[in-house]
């Protein structure tokens, strides 16, 4: 291969890794959002490809509060659980990639959003999950909008006194990690992850927010307890 060949795909690399990485205004990122304007949305069940059985259950628990604060209608969970389960459509990795338009007949959606939890691991003083989102459109069936997210939540306990003060701390730090909630973990990342979606019908609409620039399409997030 020709040094001006490999410097050709090199720099098409780049910039396929720019437009992924690289935060551009909401108008371009959220182009979709913008041009359908959604106002109902239906959660369907996560798809968990975690060691994590559990993990399913948190997400889609935690997904209503941050999209409902954007002012969006989301149909309740448990609502739409019980009916994907009695028309066998709990597994949402099913219909990921075929038209959706019954979703929105059944259930009056506007949109539909998928989760894909690619990993959840705990390890000393960390609790490390990779999240996919994609929100789909019953309409069109066209995905308006897709992030991917490797969110490192924080649980290390410090600032002990004395002569055994690290000690404990390294102690205080595997009880934390331990006894970490998976609901806050994945609430917190729910919640940072739709933090710059734009504001829905029901919620405060700001005339200069598309011009805003939203968050990264593929981005990484160190979060702890605090974080908002």
């Amino acid at each position: 291969m020709s040094p001006r060949v490999c410097f050709l795909l090199f720099s098409l690399f780049l910039c396929a890794s720019c437009e992924t990485t690289s935060n551009i205004k909401k108008s371009v990122a959220y182009k979709g959002i913008y041009e359908e304007k959604p106002i109902s949305i239906l959660l369907m069940p996560p798809i968990n490809k975690s060691t994590n059985v559990d993990a399913k259950e948190y997400f889609h628990s935690t997904l209503l509060v941050p999209l409902a604060n954007k002012g969006y209608y989301v149909i309740p969970p448990f609502l739409s659980m019980e009916i994907l389960k009695r028309e066998s459509a709990y597994d949402a990795e099913l219909f990921l990639n075929d038209p959706i338009v019954k979703f929105g007949e059944v259930f009056g959606a506007d949109v539909v959003i998928f989760t894909i939890i690619h990993s959840w691991n705990k390890t000393y003083g960390n609790v490390k999950v990779e999240v996919e989102y994609i929100v789909k459109s019953t309409r069109t069936n066209r995905i308006l909008f897709e992030r991917r997210g490797a969110i490192n939540y924080n649980t290390t306990v410090s600032g002990t006194s004395g002569a055994y003060g690290a000690l404990f701390d390294l102690v205080l730090t595997a009880a934390s990690t331990i006894a970490t909630k998976y609901v806050d973990v994945a609430r917190i990342c729910n919640t940072y992850t739709f933090k710059d979606l734009p504001g829905g019908k029901y919620g405060v609409l700001n005339p200069l927010e598309p011009d805003e620039l939203s968050g990264k399409k593929v981005f990484t997030a160190n979060l702890n307890s605090q974080s908002k």
